[in-house]
């Protein structure tokens, strides 16, 4: 009987990451496809009928290459350093509110935002252990953008919570009964969503990948395995930063109802669509532009939000 509780964890377990992992996989594709037929052009389609079977056999490329690893980086940290990011992005999935959620937490937007945080010293350490100075400017450049989107990205959590009352996630299900926070909110839900796209490296904001001045970035020196961890990690975030979006900003119902799921994948796929939208649609930033964008115009709107929603209650609890 004591062997009961364990068995279910870890059912819990696979059944909340493995399909991560396979949607991450197949969101490959269909970014793929996506770009392909906007650049009018066919894309993936020769493996499996229309192209299906290309995230298996581009995964298993990656894990039969021979690890190549140079030979002045430090051997320890650059092994470790893609580990520990997979390994914080799928944890980053334990608070999410699902129908059988791994943790359940009054913190858990709390605990998101510190384990976000934590992703800098993964793209720090990958980028420093390579040592090669390509590497390591890119890493510089993204932890820069990085910890300077997660100042807006704070803030936006701040205004949120003072409307529900709590970190705890599932409580913004409950908030959202009568009337979706995109609509009281919609100035901080199109910062939040420009700055997940900052906060992941994606178009037009993958200034870590810049190929003109950097090579491949922070990632430049990582091949076949440990380049497959840094990828599934980078497309991992993305999924759940989208998943994150939906539950802050659009209501998916009722957790314990049997629609909650489905829905939750429509508005998550939508999102995600315009995350590929997005990079095929416009041109990679200037890194002066990414900056000003954030301290010049999104950090001023924000404190501006956060001012406003904090002082709203407390006028309204003064008024007779």
């Amino acid at each position: 009987m004591k062997m009961y509780p364990l068995i279910i964890n870890i059912t819990n377990l696979l059944t909340t990451f493995i399909p991560i992992l396979i949607a991450v996989a197949f969101l490959t594709l269909l970014e793929r496809k996506t770009l392909s037929y906007m650049q009018l052009r066919k894309g993936p389609n020769i493996v499996g009928p229309q192209g299906i079977l290309q995230p298996i056999t581009d995964g298993v490329k990656l894990l039969i290459k021979e690890p190549v690893r140079p030979k002045q980086s430090s051997p320890i940290m650059f092994t470790a350093a893609p580990t520990l990011a997979l390994t914080l992005s799928m944890f980053m999935w334990t608070p999410i509110p699902l129908p059988n959620p791994i943790l359940t937490l009054n913190l858990g937007l709390l605990l998101l935002m510190t384990i976000s945080s934590m992703m800098v010293y993964t793209t720090l350490l990958s980028g420093w252990a390579s040592n090669s100075k390509y590497a390591l400017m890119g890493a510089l450049r993204a932890v820069a953008q990085m910890i300077s989107y997660e100042i807006t990205l704070g803030l936006i959590l701040m205004c949120l919570t003072i409307q529900t009352g709590n970190y705890n996630l599932e409580l913004f299900t409950t908030t959202q009964e009568k009337s979706w926070l995109i609509m009281t909110t919609w100035p901080m839900m199109m910062m939040w969503y420009v700055s997940t796209l900052a906060e992941t490296n994606r178009a037009p904001f993958d200034l870590t990948e810049g190929e003109s001045e950097l090579v491949s970035g922070f990632n430049v020196e990582y091949t076949g395995g440990m380049f497959a961890l840094l990828f599934l990690s980078e497309y991992t975030n993305i999924i759940l930063m989208n998943v994150l979006t939906c539950i802050l900003f659009l209501n998916s119902g009722n957790i314990l109802s049997n629609t909650f799921t489905p829905i939750l994948m429509m508005k998550t796929l939508l999102l995600t669509m315009g995350f590929i939208w997005t990079r095929a649609a416009y041109p990679r930033f200037r890194y002066d532009q990414l900056m000003q964008l954030l301290w010049k115009q999104f950090l001023p709107l924000t404190l501006s939000m956060c001012l406003l929603y904090t002082t709203i209650p407390l006028t309204l609890a003064a008024l007779p």
